[in-house]
This record gives C-alpha cells, structure tokens and sequence, in this order.
C-alpha cells in the first residue's frame, strides 16, 4: 500500500501529541507523588485530590483520576474497555481518513484528534482511569480538569468544524463559477 506523503503528516501530529501528553502526565503524577519508587501508580482513593497553585486562583496542577468522559459521564468506571475500545475504533477510523485526506487543515485535525484519542486510551488501560492535571477552575469560566490529549482532540474538532465549513464554501464558490 502507498501511503500518501500528507497522511504521514497526521500520522507525526498524532505521535507528538501522544508523547507530548504522556510525558506531561509523568511529570504531574511524579510530581505530586502519585507513584510508588517502581513507577506504579498507587491507589488514587488512598491520596485523594492533590492540586499545586501555579497562578493562584486562575491555574492549578491538580490531579484527578478520571473514570468515565466529559463531564462526568460514566463516572462510576463502568465503561472503561467500552470506551478503550471506542477509542481504537476511532483511531483507525481517523488514521484510514488521514490516507484519503488531502487538505492541510483536515489532516492536522485528524491527528490532533487521533492523538488525543490514544493519549487516553493508554491511561486508561495501563491505569483503568485518565490523568487529568490542567485545573482552570478558579477562574468560575472552565470547572472541568482536563489534560493535553483532552485540548487535542478538542482543537482538532474545531478545526473539523472549519475545515468542513471551508471546504463547503469552496465548492459552493466552484460551481457558482462554473455557471457562469
């Protein structure tokens, strides 16, 4: 199979958000000694909710092991491997698009949203939860923590949204063209 030169473009998106995401989430549960020497995680009920002032009211680093989606949704943990293997699902839907996309801004919405997804998908089968870390929450704008694969997918959605709107111009405008 030849796979096309701007999918590997998503596929790299979708790798540096992974890393990117992991790596914060290392230093956040290092940092706020949420694992024992070997680099397991210890019992999250056992240490409760642990937060660092960084910018006083406005940003906090504060752990919370997230068991279920948005907003709490299937918070009781119950959908861990339904939502594990959604978010398989999803990666290949996105990683087999990414091979027939062929504008910039919808290849780097497929990757960051690509990334997002398997950034999650490896918390939650290597700890049954996700790292959420990013707490805006004094602000009383944004009460939900979150973390980077979370901004990821959620940047990459947006730039679905426009990509879509723009390309639906472009081809409104390119047969108005053509009539005439």
């Amino acid at each position: 199979m030849n796979i096309p030169r701007i999918a590997f473009a998503a596929y790299g998106f979708a790798l540096v958000v992974i890393v990117l995401d992991q790596l914060t989430k290392a230093w956040v549960l290092s940092g706020l000694h949420m694992l024992d020497l070997n680099g397991a995680m210890l019992d999250p009920e056992l240490w409760g909710y642990r937060s660092v002032e960084v910018l006083g009211d406005i940003f906090r680093i504060t752990f919370v092991a997230n068991y279920g989606v948005s907003f709490g949704l299937f918070g009781d943990g119950s959908a861990r491997w339904f939502l594990s293997i959604f978010a398989v699902v999803i990666s290949i839907a996105l990683g087999w698009w990414a091979l027939k996309a062929d504008r910039r801004l919808l290849i780097t919405a497929i990757g960051l949203v690509m990334g997002g997804a398997i950034g999650n998908l490896i918390d939650r089968v290597r700890f049954g939860f996700v790292v959420d870390f990013l707490d805006f929450s004094g602000t009383n704008l944004f009460p939900w923590v979150f973390n980077i694969a979370d901004s990821a997918i959620t940047i990459g959605v947006v730039l679905l949204i426009i990509d879509s709107l723009l390309s639906d111009r472009a081809a409104k405008v390119g047969v108005a063209a053509e009539k005439s």
